[in-house]
């Protein structure tokens, strides 16, 4: 089994973090988080469940769970060992900061580990339109190595429901992490 960081921040679109938490300790890995100031904020208001309290019922305890501000939490470090890294929803101050380089929180500085150990990293941006800043920040994550996976749910699979929308999401992050899963129906070739 693998060990991932999911990390959530203050971009609307917290079904997507939630589900991707889910489905990772669902199949057995091993799963750290680290949620923004505004992103447990945003998540509290979209989901109606505390971020601290949804986790622990998750199974995901304590010493897994970082505060953003706790820049000597393991995740800061290279040698603290990772298969993957998401971003999932990813505001675009998060796409800036790290793009720039600007290492102000764990998360930030969670996504410049994995672009400098050469590891996978996944930016879920949610924000829509994208001005040109923000397609050239996410432009220059992508020259560095960052999997860039907008929250676009695909309408071939013929959902009937938000979940199944957001489990397609949900499904492609685990796809770019490598992560076997079942949460959508893929493409089978059309009749």
């Amino acid at each position: 089994m693998g060990r991932y960081l999911v990390c959530v921040t203050g971009a609307s679109g917290s079904a997507y973090g939630r589900r991707t938490l889910e489905a990772l300790i669902d199949a057995g890995h091993e799963v750290h988080a680290v949620f923004s100031a505004w992103g447990e904020r945003v998540f509290e208001t979209e989901t109606g469940l505390a971020a601290d309290a949804w986790l622990s019922g998750l199974g995901l305890t304590p010493e897994r769970r970082y505060a953003s501000g706790d820049m000597a939490a393991p995740p800061s470090s290279g040698s603290w060992r990772l298969d993957g890294t998401v971003i999932v929803p990813c505001s675009m101050s998060t796409v800036g900061a790290v793009a720039s380089g600007a290492t102000t929180n764990l998360i930030h500085r969670a996504a410049a580990v994995a672009l400098k150990e050469g590891r996978r990293l996944v930016v879920v941006p949610r924000e829509t339109p994208w001005s040109l800043v923000d397609l050239r920040n996410m432009t220059s994550l992508a020259e560095a190595g960052a999997a860039i996976l907008p929250a676009c749910p695909g309408f071939y699979h013929a959902p009937t429901s938000i979940e199944e929308l957001v489990d397609f999401v949900a499904g492609k992050i685990l796809d770019r992490l490598g992560v076997e899963h079942e949460l959508y129906a893929r493409w089978a070739g059309g009749s």
